[in-house]
Formats: structure tokens, sequence, C-alpha cells
């Protein structure tokens, strides 16, 4: 998570996937998701826009069919990020404003 929301995308990138490769069950593909929306940010900062697109696009695709909240994540929120960032590759829109997705911790839930 660190690594992820400090935008060291190949660090993250090496530590989701040792992970990821040691993970079973649906959490697998909720792995496997944040892992290539990360590799979709790393290559967009070496210039590859369409590489950017195809990675975020896929990383997107298997978070829509997880829950909101998993391994203790808002997924919810990154899903939204992720979006914003499709949306602007694809329309080959300018991408400087646009905050690099970051995964938050889901909120404690308050209860009496």
């Amino acid at each position: 998570m660190e690594l992820f929301n400090s935008s060291e995308w190949y660090g993250c990138h090496d530590g989701l996937e040792e992970l990821w490769h040691e993970t079973a069950g649906p959490m697998r593909q909720v792995l496997q998701g944040i892992l290539q929306i990360a590799v979709g940010q790393l290559h967009h900062s070496r210039g590859n826009l369409r590489g950017a697109m195809i990675l975020t696009g896929e990383g997107l695709g298997r978070l829509q069919r997880s829950p909101d909240e998993a391994l203790g994540l808002n997924l919810l929120a990154l899903r939204h990020q992720a979006r914003a960032w499709l949306d602007a590759l694809q329309a080959e829109q300018n991408t400087a404003g646009l905050q690099a997705p970051c995964l938050r911790q889901v909120e404690p839930k308050h209860g009496l």
C-alpha cells in the first residue's frame, strides 16, 4: 500500500506480484486488478500511453467484479480513480491534472 500510494510503481508491481502468486480464491482477482492498475501507472510514467490504457482497463475490469471493500481496502474509491484515468487516456486527454490512483483503507464502522 505504501509503495502504491507513493507512486513507486515498479516496486509495488514486484511486491504485489509475489503476493498474487501466493493467493487463491476471489482475492487473487482483487490483487491482480490492483497490480494491473499499478502497471498501468508504470507504463504511463514511461510514456507508454497505450500500455497504460490497456493495463488500467484490465485492472478496472477485474475490480468491477469485486466487492466495494476487500483486503481492508476501499475498492470503490480505487475503481473511481482508475475510471477517471481510463476515460482520460481513451479520450487522449492530458492527465497532468489527475491524481494518481491511491489505496485507501476501509473506514472503520462505528457502532453502538
